[in-house]
């Protein structure tokens, strides 16, 4: 019991950790240096702020590690549960990490193009464009990549709620922000005009889905749930 719990705690510990990382690199670095629909802005303040923007993708990097480990250490602690959806739960972060890693490819680029050290005699005009198109790509990138961050919460929530050590309700919340994922995935890839609709809301549900499980884990641990 006290090595389950030590194994939850520190999955907690793990998914608190990706959570900062993730934050900061796909919403505190993009909210200061990218300006949706100007190019030359948004290159200017690449120049102007690199080292965060460098910083932005190793916390990128960093934060896939991180769920590697998570993933292992919850598979490890839920496998019991039931060993097929473990394994489900397993591949869907595994699949997804190293096409994080090629959009941050695009990271780089974007910053070598925006520095001139790549098509040195591309115009200013041009190479701000280029910026934009790099990071264009890199965000369609992250659009798929939430598909499979939503899909790894199903089994995840299913094996909580079956499982006696996790309260049955935080699975409940891991189902509806793994769906509210996909949600917004599939509406971004197919009417990305109404994805404004429904951002935040889904934005707003996974907070609370991923912050309750990171809290129970990390303060609480595994414990025998009594129904």
């Amino acid at each position: 019991m006290e090595r389950r719990k030590q194994t939850a705690q520190l999955a907690g510990l793990l998914y608190f950790l990706l959570a900062i990382t993730s934050a900061f690199s796909l919403m505190y670095v993009p909210g200061q240096l990218y300006v949706k629909g100007d190019p030359v802005a948004t290159t200017n303040h690449i120049l102007a702020s690199e080292f965060l923007f460098r910083a932005g993708i190793v916390s990128n990097l960093t934060s896939q590690m991180l769920f590697v480990f998570l993933v292992l250490v919850l598979y490890r602690l839920l496998k019991p549960v039931q060993e097929q959806q473990a394994k489900a739960m397993l591949a869907l972060v595994l699949v997804q990490v190293p096409i994080v890693f090629v959009l941050e490819v695009f990271s780089f680029t974007a910053l070598m193009v925006a520095k001139g050290d790549v098509l040195p005699s591309f115009s200013a005009s041009q190479r701000q464009d280029l910026v934009r198109f790099f990071l264009n790509m890199r965000g369609y990138g992250i659009t798929i990549v939430q598909f499979f961050w939503g899909l790894w919460l199903i089994p995840f929530g299913q094996l909580v709620i079956k499982s006696r050590f996790i309260p049955a309700p935080f699975g409940v919340l891991l189902l509806i922000g793994g769906v509210a994922y996909v949600l917004l995935s599939l509406t971004d890839l197919l009417f990305p005009g109404y994805v404004w609709l429904i951002e935040q809301p889904v934005a707003l549900c996974c907070a609370v889905a991923e912050l309750s499980a990171v809290g129970w884990l990390l303060f609480r641990g595994a414990r025998m749930v009594t129904t």
